[in-house]
């Protein structure tokens, strides 16, 4: 008898290690993925969207340019998504204070990376003068479904007390994408 649980230990020990090279793998495939996109859609989508942020508005002469301008914005997001793994799923936005040279914005995100869900609630001061535009984030919190991962909650309150939310989003990437290949091969033992 102890020759047939072994056996049943041994099978799934095999099982999983199968399972843990076919993760391997997809995760190789999808770090290619990434090779796919041309260092020219990269750039372009790089400068559309620096287009959008830095220049000033401009008027659409035709609701023909307009929705081409949606497409195009449409398949940058498109774009984006599938090359980060997040998505924004709500967004709201309310102006708290606004003067000639000051505006106070409270923002709050909520999205999804690969299984994880989370919500950002943050207040985005931005002055301007007479050479640029600064902005800078305050109040920021953070809301994850991450379990009990000690080292993500400590990662959490680092971001929220620097208020870097571009070190939250390329960490987030790479911890989702983890979490998930984590999540799949602990199914197993249970």
């Amino acid at each position: 008898m102890d020759n047939s649980i072994c056996q049943v230990y041994e099978d799934e020990i095999q099982s999983l290690e199968e399972e843990i090279k076919l993760l391997a793998e997809k995760y190789e495939d999808g770090q290619q993925e990434s090779i796919f996109f041309s260092d020219e859609e990269i750039l372009m989508s790089i400068k559309t969207f620096q287009k959008e942020f830095q220049g000033p508005s401009k008027r659409h002469e035709s609701p023909s340019d307009l929705k081409a301008e949606l497409e195009s914005v449409e398949k940058d997001l498109s774009f984006l998504m599938k090359f980060t793994g997040i998505q924004f799923t709500s967004h709201s936005k309310k102006t708290l204070e606004k003067t000639r040279n000051r505006t106070m914005q409270k923002h709050r995100l909520k999205g999804n990376c690969h299984s994880l869900s989370f919500q950002l609630e943050f207040q985005l001061l931005e002055t301007q003068n007479k050479e640029c535009v600064s902005a800078v984030i305050t109040d920021l919190s953070i809301i994850m479904d991450s379990g009990e991962d000690s080292d993500m909650r400590k990662f959490v309150s680092s971001i929220e007390e620097h208020g870097n939310l571009l070190t939250f989003f390329r960490s987030l990437s790479s911890y989702a994408e983890w979490y998930e290949h984590r999540r799949c091969t602990f199914l197993h033992f249970k």
